[in-house]
């Protein structure tokens, strides 16, 4: 789920004050225990890897990443299990005059779930899963459904994540004949309606609240998923907001995965509309309201000065520089940034313009 403003500036800090360490050797200490880890096992890898060191030649290495390890294996003891999202831990001797120590060690609870397990002894702390965090993720709900079987789940940016599953126990097909056989298919036909409405109601409770939603995805085999679409009663909201139909033989777990690479052609057109829309709007104002936007550096830097941006829009060709200059200046008034590929010709000529744009709250 996207983060909070608070949430992302705790992260950004965290993340910033852990890059600026760096050591003279190879030890510092990162370990990444994903959510619902057993936590015992990691104390048993630090302790592994503390009899390892032992065999480090370098007298002064050795004992700082014995020391780093020790100190984490002091925290891993006393967790009974590892908190709800997992946990980061970070050790070791970031001194940078050599023989001199200043050990550090830091546990970081992050504010979205870990779902990579890592152990890195290096001269720098490893933050790329922290960093991925803070990347701008598209929601997607996610519906597979069969008869018998529904799953729903959530894509946030590249990860699925499972919100529930339901079987539905309507019994088989009989073989009996006649009109008993006419009325065991009305039986299990009304079923698989209350079935559906059911899974539209869990739909509603999931996906209604969700501001960051940008569409659903569907699946299920034959013609069930749109047995489902009509006759589940989905309110119309949610189903104005599907945007691709698969056809999926799963309608479980393993269903959610099949279905979202099979709409990566879909989820790809949804970004670039999203993307043209933006810039619509925004050259739509620049022609047409001109002096409540701003483009080029120079302007939009003078109104940010000014509070007065609500909107900011930085192209991602822009060199890595500008790119952090701008986003820095952003965050202190709590300004929306839409990051601009040049993937679409309305993007390459809003880098044209000079890659950074605004739409402001007030005239300046």
């Amino acid at each position: 789920m996207a983060l909070d403003e608070r949430e992302k500036t705790d992260l950004e800090e965290f993340a910033k004050r852990m890059k600026e360490y760096k050591a003279r050797h190879t030890e510092l200490i990162t370990v990444y225990v994903p959510a619902g880890f057993d936590i015992n096992l990691i104390t048993k890898q630090l302790e592994s890897e503390k009899s390892t060191a032992a065999n480090i030649k370098s007298t002064g290495t050795r004992k700082n990443v014995q020391e780093a390890l020790e100190s984490l294996i002091r925290v891993t003891k006393g967790m009974k299990q590892a908190p709800k999202n997992g946990i980061a831990l970070f050790a070791g001797n970031v001194s940078r005059t050599e023989g001199q120590d200043d050990l550090i060690t830091e546990v970081f609870e992050p504010p979205e779930e870990l779902g990579v397990r890592l152990y890195r002894c290096d001269q720098i702390f490893v933050i790329d899963p922290l960093d991925e965090m803070l990347e701008v993720k598209e929601v997607f709900g996610l519906i597979v459904i069969e008869r018998n079987e529904a799953t729903l789940g959530l894509l946030i940016g590249k990860k699925i994540k499972v919100l529930n599953n339901f079987e539905s126990f309507i019994p088989g097909k009989t073989n009996k004949g006649g009109q008993s056989a006419a009325r065991y298919s009305r039986i299990r036909d009304g079923m698989a309606k209350e079935f559906f409405r059911k899974i539209a109601e869990v739909a509603k409770q999931e996906f209604f609240h969700l501001k960051e939603l940008k569409g659903i995805l569907v699946g299920g085999p034959g013609p069930t998923k749109e047995d489902f679409l009509r006759e589940g009663q989905l309110v119309t909201e949610l189903k104005e907001k599907v945007i691709a139909v698969k056809d999926i033989g799963y309608a479980d777990e393993h269903g959610l995965e099949l279905l979202v690479e099979d709409s990566s052609d879909v989820l790809a057109e949804q970004e670039i509309h999203l993307e043209k829309k933006l810039l619509e709007k925004f050259f739509n104002m620049l022609g047409k309201e001109k002096d409540k936007t701003a483009y080029k550096k120079e302007p939009v830097e003078k109104a940010l000065g000014f509070g007065a941006v609500d909107t900011l829009y930085l192209s991602k060709k822009l060199n890595k520089k500008d790119l952090e200059h701008f986003e820095n200046k952003a965050k202190e008034t709590a300004v929306n940034i839409e990051l601009i590929s040049v993937d679409t010709e309305e993007g390459q000529q809003f880098f044209n313009l000079g890659g950074v744009g605004a739409i402001l709250r007030f005239k300046i």
